[in-house]
């Protein structure tokens, strides 16, 4: 569970890093908006490398990488909603389902535990 706060967490730094500044920052030098952003960018990696090294072994690597995904996704919905006010469109909904699948297919699939 750690893990996964971890990774929401940072998340939410990483993604108004790389988009807050279309609706807080657009009128800036983007000079000005490259130094903000990577000092938001900052505490994401505070939080993201803790995640992943807390995770891996709980995680296999590729499961980490998809979880960090789908956190990304489900984050971005709502910074998209929220904060730029955009709508979530069908086709986008329907995207966003198949990516989900993926990562039932991803964690839904273990492999069988060793007999003695």
């Amino acid at each position: 569970m750690t893990t996964v706060v971890l990774l929401a967490i940072s998340n939410i730094f990483m993604t108004f890093a790389w988009y807050g500044h279309l609706k807080y920052l657009h009128d800036k030098p983007l000079w000005i908006t490259v130094a903000i952003s990577w000092g938001i960018a900052f505490f994401e990696y505070c939080l993201m490398v803790p995640a992943n090294r807390l995770g891996y072994g709980k995680f296999t690597g590729y499961e980490l990488k998809i979880l960090q995904e789908v956190i990304t996704l489900v984050v971005f919905v709502g910074f998209a909603w929220l904060v730029l006010g955009e709508k979530l469109r069908w086709n986008y909904a329907v995207s966003l389902a198949l990516i989900f699948l993926a990562v039932w297919f991803a964690f839904g699939f273990k492999p069988a535990a060793p007999t003695s």
